[in-house]
Formats: structure tokens, sequence, C-alpha cells
């Protein structure tokens, strides 16, 4: 059959299944759009306020449900308006496809009204990026597009069309996506018995998650694999809720605002089995001494990987969960109860703590947990709120902890929020941020107000950009340089004034009741909640330090002694 451009988009979105897309129209797209609007019953569009919102809310619709998130702009400023959106998904290696619109093709290369080379401005920020000028390669291109974005290491694509192609006609032929299959290409049988060998040797194992294990959905396999060998359990902020928060092999995040019980271990450890994780340098610290006592053995989907931060002495290429059902058939079932027991104790001697009065981050983020079970979507900006909301915030699943951790993007977390929810609409889901990042893109509540969306808004308010401040009087003699917010926004009046519900939270004793109360209203909600501006995220480990170096409020304590 005979269809335009335009009608070949939509066409080939409906045929890769997807019911949700995220964007913003202009001129140059106005033909999708055109298309969009014939066909609302089976895709439904969601209008942000912002080009940017709406790469982030394909983000957390992909991060949240596992399917690839789809998001719209037009030409120019448009397109561009998406890169932070684009680059935030690529570091964190999450399925996106944008598809932006361009001039014609004659108008191409002349400096046209809001013409840019998106694909050249994206291609360092993601697996691939095209763009069309035949609508006889239009199918193909983004059939393509949503393969490389969910094979092997997933991550974002760009399509961009010249608005000629959208209205040119052309054949097309319907077809049938295949499913993507794991990538088991590079595993090798003999790598596997290597891993196996350690494994049953060690006497001292730690396994150490991360994103990878969330994309591979290897969950399961990473939680027999800890129970068989008697492991205990760390894992990036990519790789949270793979193993149960509740579990009491789990020690909690590693790194700069790791647990001590966490770095302890694994500078003690003899073997680390790192699942899915990239060893970033705010995990690792110093690499030179990261897990200097212990053999590690690396399992990851992408080759590149492999000894790029930390050298290994066994790397597993190949998709987490297929690597894991093979090791875990060659593993034998072990008992490490003096281990299991030395974990313990260090998760006994140094439990995460905080002030136990006043309202301060951690008891905004364990009343959270509290009222909600432990079964919310929580999405956070970044910054010490991120920090608290991965510490104390026990997830004891995979797709319910949502934040930018490689590019740290603030003003993430609204848009990706918006996403999650239009994914999960039976679940509640709450952005965790703190004023500073809520400040880049509150517009979203319109968007949410705007399609009568259940979402909670915390906003963890101490009037000045915390972590940098936290760094300023740790490290720079207490010289806030432009990290004092003090002003006059209301954010209770500008949750009103867009159309939701504001509450402010001024006591601890009122938190409990203003979380059941934006729960139960069942509408879009911003809770302000006014904490210290010096409150602090322990344990840190200065950069570049070595892991086990964390140090916390007491110990700076003792140190001024």
């Amino acid at each position: 059959m005979q269809l335009t451009g335009a009608q070949i988009v939509i066409e080939c979105l409906k045929e890769q299944g997807v019911d949700t897309v995220f964007g913003y129209p202009g001129g140059t797209i106005l033909n999708i759009y055109d298309e969009l609007y014939k066909h609302q019953e089976e895709i439904h569009h969601v209008l942000t306020s912002h080009e940017q919102g709406a790469a982030h809310a394909a983000d957390g619709y992909a991060r949240s449900t596992g399917k690839v998130g789809v998001c719209l702009a037009t030409s120019g400023p448009g397109a561009t308006n998406l890169v932070t959106g684009i680059a935030t998904a690529y570091m964190d290696s999450i399925p996106v496809v944008a598809i932006t619109c361009n001039v014609g093709l004659p108008l191409l290369g002349k400096d046209s009204f809001q013409e840019v080379d998106i694909a050249g401005v994206v291609m360092p920020i993601t697996k691939h990026s095209f763009i069309v000028k035949d609508v006889t390669k239009l199918a193909k291109t983004i059939r393509r597009a949503f393969v490389i974005a969910k094979s092997g290491r997933p991550g974002p694509v760009l399509v961009d069309i010249t608005k000629d192609v959208t209205a040119n006609m052309t054949e097309f032929l319907p077809y049938t996506p295949k499913p993507v299959k794991p990538y088991i290409k590079e595993i090798q049988q003999e790598t596997l018995e290597e891993g196996a060998k350690l494994i049953n040797a060690s006497k001292r194992p730690f396994i150490f998650v991360g994103g990878g294990a969330v994309a591979a959905n290897a969950w399961e396999e990473v939680r027999e694999l800890s129970h068989k060998i008697q492991a205990p359990v760390t894992d990036s902020l990519m790789g949270k809720g793979v193993f149960s928060g509740e579990d009491p092999y789990y020690t909690g995040m590693l790194g700069m605002h790791g647990t001590k019980a966490s770095n302890l271990g694994v500078t003690k450890c003899d073997l680390l089995i790192a699942i899915g994780a990239r060893f970033s340098d705010r995990v690792i610290g110093n690499p030179r001494n990261f897990a200097r006592n212990a053999r590690i053995i690396h399992i990851d989907v992408d080759g590149a990987e492999m000894n790029k931060n930390v050298l290994t002495d066994c790397g597993i290429i190949g998709d987490a969960k297929e690597v894991l059902i093979r090791l875990n058939a060659l593993v034998n079932p072990t008992e490490h109860k003096e281990w299991i027991e030395e974990i313990q104790e260090l998760k006994a001697a140094y439990p995460l703590r905080y002030h136990p009065e006043g309202l301060t981050g951690p008891a905004i983020i364990e009343e959270l947990y509290k009222q909600t079970n432990g079964d919310a979507i929580i999405v956070t900006e970044v910054g010490q709120h991120q920090m608290w909301a991965a510490q104390y915030y026990k997830y004891n699943m995979p797709r319910k902890f949502l934040s930018s951790g490689g590019l740290g993007t603030m003003g993430y977390g609204l848009g990706a929020a918006i996403g999650a929810k239009m994914g999960n609409p039976d679940k509640v889901v709450i952005n965790v941020a703190g004023d500073g990042c809520f400040r880049m893109n509150m517009n979203e509540i319109a968007t949410a107000t705007r399609n009568n969306m259940p979402l909670i808004q915390v906003v963890v308010n101490n009037q000045v950009l915390g972590m940098v401040r936290q760094w300023q009087t740790l490290f720079y003699e207490g010289r806030y340089s432009n990290t004092i917010l003090r002003d006059k926004v209301d954010f209770v009046k500008l949750a009103e004034a867009m159309g939701a519900v504001g509450i402010r939270v001024t006591r601890r004793e009122e938190l409990a009741e203003a979380i059941q109360k934006a729960i139960a209203l069942n509408t879009t909600v911003v809770l302000d909640c006014i904490i210290d501006s010096d409150d602090k995220v322990f344990p840190m480990v200065p950069a570049g330090a070595n892991i086990e170096d964390a140090f916390d409020e007491e110990d700076l304590k003792a140190k001024d002694k």
C-alpha cells in the first residue's frame, strides 16, 4: 500500500508495540503530528512543557517498564533541547528512540530557519544516529533504530527525518518485528569454568551489582548465586533492587556515599564478582587500591568495559542473565559462615545514621518507605536527596529506583517520573528533588496536572545547592560561592498556580500525615519539606581516596578533638 512518510512513522511505531510517546510539536514535524491526531486511540501522546522533559519522560518510561521509550521533537531548538536527555540515557544505557524532523532536503546545508545537524550533534551520545532523506528508506531505518536501542548494551538512537520525506509517498509493507535475543555470542565455556573455579575456591566472596543486571532482568539469577555461595551483595546507584535491600546479605551501596560495611567488605574480600557494572570513579575511588585483596570476575555485555577502569582476573562477555544461568550451574553450593558473620559485624558496627530529631533528608526517605510499604517507584534528581533516596529506601525489586547515574543530570527527575507513571499507572510514583533541581524543570508540574496525573513531587528544600555546599564546607573552608538559594520562591503557591496541590512540611511530626494525604488525594501533589541547610550525606569518600577511607560525622568530630 502507498503511504506518506508520516504515516509510515506511525505504522512503524505501532509495529513496535509503542502505545505512549512524549514530545512537543513544531513546523517540520507537523505531518507526523497530524497522523498522530488520527491515531490517538492507539498511540497516546504526552505533551510535555519542554522537549528536555520529553526526553527524560521517555527515559523514565524505559527504565521503569523495560520497553523502549520514544520522544518526538521538531527541528533546530526542539531537537537540541533533547540533547541532555539523550546524553542521560546514553550514560546509563537506557533504550530510547528519539524522532526529530529537519528542514526539507532542498534547504539542508543552507542555514535555513531552524536547521541543525542534530544527527551530527548527538553522534557521541547515541548508539547510532540517522538522517533519512529518502522515503523508501524510512521504514527500514525506524525498525533498525528499535533493534539497535534494545540489543546488546541498550542505549538511545536518534532518527532525523527531512520534512519532505514525511510528505512523500512510497510503498509500505507491514512487518512483524522479531524478538531481540540476548547477546550470547561471546560467552565462552572455558571462561565460565574459569569463573566457577575462582568462585568455588573463594573463602570471602562479594557480589557487586550494577545497572547491566537491571537491563538483563538478571535479578533472580543474582539472588540465586548469592544464596548458593553465601556471598554478601553490594550495588551501584544503577543496580538498585536487583538484590533486595531487605535481604540480610545486602550490605548497602558501594563507593563515595556507600556504606562502610560495603566499602570495608569489598576491601577485605578475596573475590569480587561484578555483574553489569562499569567500575565508575564514584564507586571505586582510587583504582590502584580498589578491592586490592581480591581476584575480580567481571560479567558485562559490553567487551569495551573489560579492564577499562579496573584490571580483572576473569572477564565474561555476554548478557548477564544468560551468563549467570550458566555460571550458577557450574558453581558448588558453599557455606561461608565466618565471612557472613564478619560482614554482619561490620553492618552492626557501621549502620547508616542521622540526627534522630527534626526534619531531615533521611527521615523523609524513611517515612516514604514506611508509608508506601516499599512498593513505590522512586525517581530522583541529583544531589544529596538522591543519595539519601539510595541509602534509606529499601528497594526489593529492580526498576523501582530511577536516577541519573552517569551524567548526574539535575532536572531529570520530574520528566522521568511522568514517564514512569505513564508506564506504570497503578504504581505510586514519587519524584524526590532538592530545591535547586526542582527549579530546573518544575514546569513539568503543568504536564502532570494537564494529564490529571497522580504524581507526588517531594522537594527536599534546604535553600541551598546541598551537595555542592557540602563539598564547600568540607574541602573549601566554607566559601559558599553561589550555592545559597534563599529567595522568595514559594513552592506551595507555585504548585497551586499550575493546578497541583501544595503541602508544606516544616516539622517531623507533620511528615507521615502529609505523605498519607498526598497518596490519598490521587492527584498531582507537591510536598515542600523544609530541612536544615547544613544537613550532609554520610558516609563520604573524598574524590580519588580509597573507598575504605569513608568517613561520617562521628569521624569528623573525633578528628576535631
